[in-house]
């Protein structure tokens, strides 16, 4: 059924980072399954954004143009004139319902829609008890600062959508209604990362892809690299991220054998997935879902992921998992991926058609469209009893 869905995002956009992609995928599949969707961003982003829906951003903050993640003296102010913005937006467009992406997304939308009776729906990308403590220190102190908000915010959302079920039992235990709590992965245009006819390398590089953000665990990179390099002396390691390539090379030092691969846009991160690879997540950050897995799933590369982080990935089947900062065991997937094309391949095709499948645009509209439906009726109900 077609919706009027304002979609709010107090980030940067566009941007070459997991949940921008998981911002846009998402507006992308409703428009496709024919909802009107409008979102509401930022002044600033990187690049153009040419998706099919239009785009609403909030005023210039002089001075700010910050893209990566986390806290920021200027994330208030752009906050608090986004939501100046939104209820503009609110007037203007008249939504069925706002869909509300991350904590500051999800207060904008409660203090922009508070008294006009609009449902917001929460699109939780984390838990802030899990992440906050990685941007700020002491880290138990901000640890406990997020669980309070962890508490506090999503609870008071008509809804909340958690991309994984860890992530909803959490928000349930933090005192959300379990009935308003719906587990709904990201969705995944698989067409775009065709693999075509990937020959095997005679040596396949490791391939880190994604942000260098503190929660990346990126520490353990470096040694899992110098592990694999003991038993395969040959072998690169090969870092892709939306950063300089000075930026990049940083993570690890000068150190032989690692190259910096600067991936500012979707098209260059395609073109670096369309190598015979082994995809490395040392993630154990758990809350969030790794939007460069499910890239690299897609593309038909086989994952070894630390078991906090490898939501969509089953051992054996279709990535290989292995216990969180489990050093030797995360070098032994690697080296035995790294040396057998065959079984590169088969779990490699397999993620693929877990993607295409699990993650189908389609199929994910459809069930946050069922959301939608439900949390309109309840309101329709207390309006009519009311």
């Amino acid at each position: 059924m077609s919706r009027r869905v304002l979609m709010t995002a107090a980030c940067p956009y566009p941007a070459p980072q997991g949940s921008q992609a998981l911002i846009r995928e998402t507006a992308r599949a409703l428009h496709d399954a024919g909802s009107d969707v409008r979102l509401l961003v930022y002044a600033h982003g990187v690049g153009r954004a040419d998706d099919p829906f239009p785009i609403d951003r909030g005023p210039a903050i002089p001075g700010y143009r910050r893209t990566a993640a986390g806290p920021s003296w200027a994330k208030p102010v752009a906050d608090a004139a986004l939501t100046l913005t939104l209820r503009r937006t609110l007037r203007e467009f008249d939504p069925d319902v706002v869909h509300a992406h991350n904590y500051e997304g999800l207060l904008v939308s409660l203090l922009a829609c508070r008294g006009r009776g609009v449902p917001v729906i929460y699109h939780a990308h984390n838990a802030m008890a899990d992440e906050l403590g990685y941007y700020l220190r002491p880290r138990a102190l901000f640890a406990g600062l997020g669980e309070a908000l962890d508490r506090t915010l999503p609870r008071r959302a008509d809804a909340v959508i958690a991309p994984h079920a860890r992530l909803a039992d959490e928000l349930v235990a933090r005192g959300c209604d379990r009935n308003r709590v719906h587990v709904i992965p990201p969705p995944v245009y698989a067409e775009g990362f065709a693999p075509g006819p990937r020959a095997p390398a005679p040596r396949p590089a490791l391939l880190y892809t994604g942000n260098l953000d503190a929660y990346q665990n990126l520490g353990r990179l470096g040694e899992l690299f110098a592990a694999v390099r003991r038993r395969i002396p040959d072998v690169e390691l090969r870092i892709a991220a939306a950063a300089p390539r000075d930026r990049i090379a940083s993570v690890l030092g000068c150190r032989d054998g690692v190259t910096a691969v600067p991936t500012p846009d979707l098209a260059a991160l395609r073109e670096e997935l369309a190598r015979d690879a082994v995809v490395v997540c040392p993630r154990v950050s758990w809350s969030g879902y790794p939007i460069k897995t499910l890239n690299a799933m897609a593309a038909g590369l086989p994952v070894v992921a630390c078991a906090s982080s490898a939501h969509p990935l089953r051992h054996g089947e279709t990535g290989w998992v292995v216990p969180d900062d489990d050093l030797s065991a995360f070098a032994e997937g690697a080296v035995t991926l790294l040396m057998d094309p065959a079984l590169r391949v088969r779990l490699g095709e397999a993620a693929r058609a877990y993607v295409r499948s699990t993650h189908a645009p389609d199929r994910i509209a459809a069930a946050i469209d069922r959301v939608y439906a439900r949390v309109l009726d309840q309101a329709s109900s207390r309006a009519s009893r009311g």
